[in-house]
């Protein structure tokens, strides 16, 4: 499947079983997987139906889904030792979703001997498109993103945003104390390209989480890195991430998280 079928595809899983959920569901239709971890029939539905497809164009690939890891943990084994891989977040923001706010997404990332070489994001309620491809740029609604950095136009810079709530009010010594993200990383990362934070702070790095904002992120000129320096691993359920809109900004938030 070429790009744009991919994101056709997402589009009409989409419109087909995510949109009529979208401040539609019934009590019956939510669900915990852990305590405070939500999930929806239109995660299931999603996965399900992005799954096949993907699939049935690349037989030989392994598809990691959210769900789908969630009831067989020992997917993520063949997922690491693939040659080709895909990543399915059918529902990403579930909470957001259940709650009625737009900000959620369906992700899919694409790895090819160890390295994500294409990346989709689309925010439904939004009728935003993000898409990236290693080596050939960053694009949202077909044009070409580039990482807007902060405090342009003399406006005041954007605060450092962490995905963990425990950390919320956190104090970064040295560059100021962090606030929440929008809680979707198919949200966050192209917040963080937009110009709307200085860097994201992620505790943990779930490959179907990460892996489409990670390139979309790398191609649009910024830098994303593990919260204690190293890089970006794509395989595996690795520890905290750090993405910035330059490498300078990126140490800067790896050194006071460790001061």
């Amino acid at each position: 499947m070429d790009t744009d079928a991919v994101l056709s595809l997402m589009r009409e899983v989409a419109e087909q079983v995510i949109n009529p959920r979208f401040r539609a569901l019934l009590d019956h239709q939510v669900s915990e997987k852990n305590p405070g971890d939500l999930v929806t029939v239109a995660d299931h539905e999603s996965e399900v139906l992005l799954t096949k497809a993907l699939s049935n164009a690349y037989p030989d690939a392994v598809v990691l889904g959210e769900e789908a890891f969630a009831l067989d943990p020992t997917l993520l084994d063949r997922y690491n030792g693939a040659e080709h891989a895909f990543t399915v977040d059918p529902v990403d923001g579930t909470k957001n979703f259940v709650h009625g706010s737009p900000d959620h997404a369906v992700m899919i990332g694409e790895l090819r001997s160890g390295e994500v070489v294409r990346g989709w994001i689309w925010q439904p309620q939004h009728d935003a498109a993000y898409v990236a491809e290693r080596g050939a740029g960053a694009y949202f609604n077909g044009e070409r993103l580039t990482m807007a950095g902060p405090g342009l136009d003399g406006e005041p810079p954007p605060p450092y945003r962490t995905a963990r709530r425990a950390w919320v009010g956190r104090e970064l010594p040295g560059l100021g104390v962090l606030e929440l993200t929008w809680a979707c990383c198919g949200v966050d990362y192209p917040r963080l390209i937009a110009g709307d934070a200085r860097a994201i702070v992620y505790n943990h790095s779930k490959p179907w989480d990460h892996l489409p904002g990670s390139l979309l992120v790398q191609e649009s000129g910024g830098w994303i890195g593990s919260k204690e320096g190293g890089p970006f691993a794509p395989q595996g359920l690795g520890g905290g991430l750090v993405s910035a809109p330059d490498r300078a900004t990126y140490d800067a938030v790896v050194a006071a998280l460790a001061a």
